[in-house]
């Protein structure tokens, strides 16, 4: 994974070169949260599904950087006054703290835009139907019914503490989850991979996207800043509901192992090529931020 994100971040510096001109502050605002220290978990599924169907390395490495650029404008956005407000973000000032709310929200637009640039490019692969396909399935899982409606059931959850099991599921699944699925998804399509393996891949992520998700919700009430890099405790504060405050710590816990078994069984068919995301699987309910 350390590997992957070094790569991954080469991609980023190559495609936010700062300009001379006015608009430089915001290639220097998107690069600021883009090249942060991160996990960059999603391309690095991207890398490992594409792993599964010999994909050139390079188109995987396009792909993983478009979903990476378009999460880093989600967490941008996300952490502004008008939504999360957070003040802390992958253990430094967040972006709107750094810069201002202004040049923010237009390095967030900056970075969802060329998200798609990027997978449109002839570089990322050959066939302009692939491309098409991930650029449709992309704006899908990042949009209204993905994404950003998760969000918005999000900041709603905020004023309703008692939403329940089913609720939190299916607003993780379109907040979280729907991007991880892609992130697997794409791997697939640009391997031009069977239905069955793409709808194999896609069950395995909407486990772990659950898991991961849930590990969030615990590492809220029992990290601390210094190992997660962001505020804790924010959810409990503000009386918000999520996995661990309906099925406690302990089934949370037991809940989350249960996803990961679960996930592992859906790649049984790759048998050992898919060895990484068994063990990513594991990584996402044992890490500490």
């Amino acid at each position: 994974m350390s590997d992957s994100a070094k790569a991954i971040d080469k991609v980023i510096d190559r495609w936010l070169p700062v300009p001379e001109g006015a608009e430089a502050r915001v290639f220097e605002a998107a690069r600021y949260a883009a090249l942060a220290p991160g996990k960059r978990l999603r391309p690095f599924l991207v890398l490992a599904c594409a792993h599964l169907f010999s994909v050139a390395k390079q188109s995987a490495l396009n792909a993983g950087t478009a979903i990476e650029l378009l999460h880093t404008y989600s967490l941008i956005h996300d952490d502004l006054p008008a939504m999360d407000n957070s003040d802390l973000r992958r253990g430094r000032p967040t972006c709107h703290k750094t810069y201002d709310d202004a040049t923010a929200i237009l390095a967030g637009d900056g970075l969802l835009t060329i998200a798609f640039e990027i997978l449109a490019d002839p570089a990322t692969h050959g066939d302009p139907a692939v491309r098409c396909e991930l650029v449709t399935c992309l704006a899908k899982a990042a949009g209204m019914s993905g994404m950003v409606g998760g969000q918005m059931i999000d900041l709603a959850a905020e004023k309703d503490p008692n939403l329940d099991i089913g609720a939190i599921t299916r607003l993780q699944r379109l907040k979280t989850g729907a991007l991880i699925a892609f992130s697997c998804e794409a791997g697939a399509i640009l391997g031009k991979a069977s239905p069955d393996a793409r709808k194999a891949l896609v069950a395995y992520a909407h486990d772990i996207g659950l898991a991961f998700q849930i590990a969030d919700d615990l590492l809220d009430e029992e990290g601390n800043e210094a190992d997660t890099g962001k505020s804790v405790q924010r959810d409990a504060q503000a009386g918000k509901a999520t996995f661990v405050s309906i099925l406690g710590l302990d089934g949370a816990k037991r809940q989350a192992r249960a996803l990961v078994d679960q996930a592992l069984n859906h790649l049984e068919q790759f048998g050992e090529r898919a060895e990484l995301l068994r063990q990513v699987a594991h990584f996402i309910i044992e890490r500490k931020s």
